[in-house]
């Protein structure tokens, strides 16, 4: 039996076959579509139910149209059996209510900023989202905005960019399952963008919007 304190590698996530949810960065998603509100909180009950029973607890955004459930294991600071076991069980309530899962769209937003030191913007930008500061960076336990994180200039790897012609301070890291990369950059591209590097697919490419300013569509890929 696998240890439930245990972390789970992406290649482990995958050879669960959850067919409903997606591995993105530290924690699986996955969304349900109910088509009406009644049927998504019959939904969010039935998960809160088997949460307590198993004293496990996810995120879960109630809309009008779908549920989206975010799972992971925050002891261990990632995906572990416990999560897994979750996940099939509510997707096991969603079958029996009749929503249907889509896994199209699942994202999770970070917010990156150049700057040789990061520290000293925690406090402003903790305060300024209404968050708090850990491990060094503005984070909000409620969700409502995105992490943001500091990459120093020195931190770029042995695949250098192209230089830009101007300064950019800010950019978006856009994580999505590994089988949404190829088809979040195809479709990004379609609509304007421009392939700035894809030397480190599919963990992550870089493109850019048509002022040039660049974000990054990243995956799980080669990570663990």
């Amino acid at each position: 039996m696998t240890d439930p304190k245990q972390t789970l590698t992406h290649r482990d996530v995958l050879d669960a076959d959850l067919a409903d949810w997606r591995q993105v960065l530290g924690r699986i998603k996955a969304r349900f579509r109910t088509g009406d509100f009644a049927t998504g909180l019959r939904l969010v009950n039935r998960i809160g139910e088997a949460a307590e029973a198993a004293n496990h607890h996810p995120d879960i955004t109630l809309t009008y149209p779908e549920v989206l459930v975010t799972l992971s294991s925050h002891d261990v600071g990632g995906i572990t059996s416990r999560d897994v076991d979750l996940a099939r069980q509510i997707s096991q309530y969603a079958a029996e209510l009749g929503a249907t899962a889509d896994v199209s769209g699942i994202t999770q937003l970070e917010i990156g900023l150049d700057t040789e030191s990061g520290a000293r913007h925690a406090e402003f930008y903790a305060a300024l989202l209404g968050g708090e500061v850990k491990n060094g960076e503005p984070t909000d336990p409620s969700g409502q905005v995105p992490l943001i994180w500091w990459q120093e200039p020195d931190e770029e790897d042995d695949h250098p960019l192209p230089e830009q012609d101007f300064d950019q301070r800010w950019h978006f890291d856009v994580w999505v399952p590994i089988d949404e990369g190829p088809k979040r950059v195809e479709a990004a591209l379609a609509a304007g963008g421009t392939l700035v590097s894809d030397d480190r697919a599919p963990a992550y490419w870089v493109i850019a919007d048509a002022d040039g300013n660049r974000s990054c569509v990243c995956t799980v890929a080669y990570r663990d």
